[in-house]
């Protein structure tokens, strides 16, 4: 097998290698929506940091990344690197032995800009690329889910109001949301989130063209849903997909279906609008995100991440 830089001349047949990817899962999730063309790939020729897998003249598999970048997965203060789904992929034969000589090819390439912080998306059902992974120091870290536009069974709480927040109101939220953030610094999550003041809220829910869903109990707002057009896979960029970009509830609000009856009240509004698609992406190490979204919610890839000895750089 060899291994080589990623370069233009090999877009085409990458393109098809993780078009088959992504077919491979939808037979096993087949509510991901059909794609007919694939983000282009040729930001990852420019930037250099990929590798593409030659058995002969044939390619195998591909592994390509953004460039580096600071505050890695926002819980290091280093610098890191992330293949986003449809930016790696691989033959089905011999798919252990492919990643494993591709990522020992590309990991020397993103030690050398100065990246000790590796992450790569992989599909959930794709057990023998995260096996490999995770002989080489990867653990798993992100999930992407995705559930129907259709209700869940969940007991009425009628003393508590659902509804959708207008622009003004969205301020409203920021209390809960530095909760969350609280929540996030916690054990066994340890995610130090950039504390955000209320102007800087504000303006990224502008930015995002964020939607928030909320539930009150004596005019108190108790839980919200954030939600925006797309996450960060291409199958939420659908335009018949919706996705979940923040949530949180009050613990004392919690264990009363609370959350399940303002999901649903979510999602029979976006439903109206033609919305067919709910996704959400949340990190695997929140025990509390991780029980609750994947009742509801079924995944579809599995970020996996490896922080390597920052000593490597003075090699």
């Amino acid at each position: 097998m060899n291994i080589t830089d990623f370069t233009f001349n090999h877009i085409e047949e990458s393109l098809k290698l993780a078009k088959a990817n992504y077919e491979e899962e939808r037979q096993h999730m087949h509510l991901l929506p059909p794609v007919d063309t694939l983000p282009d790939l040729i930001y990852f020729a420019y930037n250099g940091l990929g590798v593409a897998a030659f058995e002969g003249s044939k390619m195998v598999g591909f592994l390509c990344c953004v460039s580096p970048f600071n505050n890695a997965f926002r819980s290091t203060n280093v610098k890191g690197v992330f293949s986003p789904m449809g930016a790696n992929g691989t033959e089905t034969e011999n798919r252990r032995k492919i990643f494993a000589n591709m990522y020992q090819y590309a990991a020397q390439k993103w030690v050398d800009v100065g990246a000790v912080s590796h992450g790569i998306c992989l599909y959930a059902h794709d057990e023998i690329a995260q096996q490999q992974f995770y002989k080489y120091g990867f653990g798993m870290r992100c999930i992407d889910a995705i559930r129907p536009m259709e209700e869940i069974n969940c007991v009425a709480c009628e003393d508590y109001v659902f509804t959708e927040l207008k622009q003004a109101d969205f301020i409203s939220v920021f209390p809960l949301e530095q909760m969350l953030n609280a929540h996030m610094r916690k054990s066994p999550i340890f995610i130090c989130r950039q504390a955000n003041t209320q102007e800087s809220f504000s303006e990224n829910c502008m930015k995002e063209k964020a939607r928030y869903f909320v539930a009150k109990k004596n005019e108190t707002l108790c839980a919200f849903l954030k939600i925006t057009d797309n996450g960060e896979t291409f199958a939420t960029e659908i335009p018949d997909t919706q996705h979940i970009n923040g949530a949180f509830c009050l613990s004392e609000h919690r264990g009363k279906d609370v959350y399940q009856n303002l999901l649903n009240h979510t999602i029979s509004a976006l439903k109206t609008e033609g919305y067919t698609r709910l996704s959400v992406d949340f990190e695997s190490i929140n025990p509390t995100a991780y029980g609750f979204w994947l009742k509801y919610f079924t995944a579809y890839t599995h970020s996996v991440v490896r922080r390597i000895d920052e000593r490597a750089l003075e090699q």
